[in-house]
């Protein structure tokens, strides 16, 4: 396993498209700061999120919703500063995106700082929204399954699609997202199968997060692939820093790793 940080283009959605349609996994993970920007982005990992995951690992709170987007924005700053080279997404936050004008301004602010695509949480819904923010020259990846910003709707965190008509119905809604110019599908919390089925459903990439191994692209938040994360941790995150001799660079090439070679998620890691 090498740890050296390797020089190569920059990425962008068209190098995810050309990964997906070339059957090349690649791989994402959240930062929050210049170091772990700095440290991913050099590992290789292809796709950065900040996050608003940052509420739980940052801030301390018991979910994502009380994060703003003057907190997306400000760490938005601090890891363009540490990026080389990878794709900078960011999500909007919780009711940052309520209407057309509220989009539009919450994207400008998070595209100024450095973002390179952002990431909201919902369905067909999203349509128009994503249409007119991709009619702008602003990237949308789509968040869709368990989307923790609708968390008190679920009814908690629970696995999302595991019924066929669920299923079926998270696919035709991610293929309208797709035709209204959604770049990348980021699905969270499903069974293995539908994040198979998913995928080669669609043109775009997909992500995925506790989807199984099938998906595009795989992506983690930084403080469980570290095992840093105190609170209760969900059957799909590994703790690639354990027994990892060489430190944090280690465990973020053994993970650029197992991802490439569809090594991880793996059943144990998968629904």
């Amino acid at each position: 396993m090498s740890i050296q940080s390797q020089s190569r283009p920059d990425i962008t959605i068209n190098t995810l498209a050309q990964m997906k349609r070339a059957g090349e996994k690649f791989v994402c993970l959240t930062a929050y700061d210049y170091c772990s920007a700095h440290a991913a982005s050099t590992a290789g990992i292809e796709v950065l999120l900040v996050g608003d995951s940052l509420g739980m690992v940052i801030q301390g709170h018991d979910s994502s919703l009380p994060v703003t987007i003057e907190d997306i924005a400000y760490h938005v700053r601090c890891a363009k500063q540490g990026n080389k080279g990878s794709l900078l997404a960011a999500d909007l936050p919780f009711m940052s995106y309520y209407s057309e004008t509220a989009s539009l301004k919450s994207a400008a602010i998070l595209m100024r700082e450095g973002a390179q695509m952002v990431k909201l949480e919902g369905g067909a819904w999203l349509a128009e929204t994503t249409r007119l923010l991709t009619e702008r020259g602003i990237p949308v990846c789509a968040h869709m399954g368990l989307t923790p910003q609708s968390i008190n709707h679920l009814g908690g965190y629970r696995v999302q699609g595991r019924d066929p008509e669920q299923g079926q119905a998270i696919i035709d809604e991610a293929k309208i997202l797709q035709q209204a110019g959604a770049s990348v599908i980021l699905i969270e919390c499903v069974p293995e199968t539908l994040g198979v089925a998913l995928t080669n459903s669609l043109d775009v990439p997909v992500i995925g997060i506790g989807a199984g191994a099938g998906t595009d692209g795989q992506i983690l938040v930084w403080h469980d692939l570290l095992g840093l994360y105190p609170g209760k941790t969900a059957k799909f995150v590994k703790n690639f820093l354990e027994g990892n001799k060489f430190g944090i660079q280690g465990a973020l090439a053994e993970y650029v790793t197992q991802v490439k070679q569809g090594k991880f998620p793996d059943p144990e890691h998968s629904y």
